[in-house]
């Protein structure tokens, strides 16, 4: 008998190593992810962050992916939900997610991506880059500067451009604000035309096509999920320049474009840090991306009637399948 509880010990004993050998003995994390609304740009954000984290922390990162369907209450409704949960990290795409999460919890770090300005955002004045609090991200903020700049290189005869955006997101209005000043520095006349949502977006936007020589839209959510209206109303007619890619790829004649993937990948390599304790999110500053390359769509430009300027690229716009087409 005595042998045989031996043996049963033993065997218990290596089974247990190597559950444990098996396991690597490593921790396990949960992570929210909270995003405002389904759109190329933020879906390929948060793919993004997902592969880096299941890249760097295999096997160790269970994800619960929430979408708000661009509604900032059900981003409050979900972020309340992770610290119910007790997620070890949240993942907030976009501004309105990240100012939900940052109202729901100063205990759980918090990293947001596309989020333009984390000082607008996040009502800090005279921000100096870092939050200092359980809040840090990443910015899709192209140099708004060029931005305009761009705008005069394709329209410089051009005296009218109309800045539409959806007066619900902060960012935007901050970035139709900026763009306004340099374009009034190169002499066009500027006029603002904010939408309150999707309900009179076609309104607003036939408005502002009717009374502009030229169209700009920033890094608007509200606008990226609804090209299709704007394209619309502006094909062939009035040109439209864009504050990212996915919003060109729909109705736009150019854009400065960064990596929405490539800038998720960069949070997810922020979170492993946090996560394994490598980084103080309190210390941790906003990051950028690095590159920004000028396209065009060609379809647009063929309709308008226009040739891309040197040193554009093409975007390129994925068909869809032939039966989905056919649907």
């Amino acid at each position: 008998m005595k042998k045989m509880i031996a043996i049963v010990m033993a065997l218990v004993m290596v089974l247990a190593l190597s559950v444990t050998a098996f396991a690597g003995g490593e921790e396990t994390y949960l992570v929210g992810i909270c995003q405002l609304v389904p759109h190329e740009a933020l879906d390929a954000a948060t793919q993004g962050f997902k592969d880096a984290l299941e890249e760097l922390l295999p096997g160790q990162v269970e994800f619960d992916e929430q979408n708000a369907a661009n509604d900032p209450a059900t981003c409050a409704t979900i972020a309340n939900a992770f610290v119910s949960e007790g997620v070890d990290l949240i993942m907030a795409n976009a501004t309105p997610a990240l100012q939900a999460a940052a109202t729901a919890t100063a205990d759980i770090p918090v990293l947001g991506t596309s989020v333009t300005e984390y000082g607008v955002a996040l009502g800090i004045e005279d921000f100096t880059g870092t939050v200092g609090t359980n809040v840090s991200g990443t910015s899709d903020l192209a140099p708004l500067d060029e931005q305009a700049a761009m705008i005069q290189e394709w329209y410089p005869d051009a005296k009218t451009v109309g800045l539409l955006y959806c007066s619900n997101e902060p960012n935007s209005q901050y970035q139709v604000d900026t763009v306004q000043g340099y374009l009034e520095e190169m002499g066009y006349i500027c006029t603002q035309y904010p939408f309150a949502d999707s309900n009179d977006m076609a309104a607003v936007c036939q408005t502002a096509a009717d009374e502009s020589d030229v169209l700009y839209v920033p890094t608007d959510n509200t606008a990226a999920s609804n090209t299709g209206i704007i394209d619309n109303i502006c094909r062939g007619n009035t040109p439209v320049f864009c504050g990212e890619e996915g919003i060109c790829k729909g109705c736009g004649v150019a854009t400065l474009s960064i990596s929405y993937y490539d800038l998720g990948y960069a949070t997810g390599v922020m979170a492993a840090d946090i996560l394994t304790g490598k980084a103080d999110i309190a210390e941790t500053p906003i990051g950028y991306a690095a590159t920004f390359t000028p396209k065009y769509n060609e379809a647009i430009c063929a309709d308008l009637g226009i040739e891309a300027p040197e040193g554009y690229e093409a975007v390129v716009i994925e068909e869809a399948p032939a039966e989905e087409a056919a649907e």
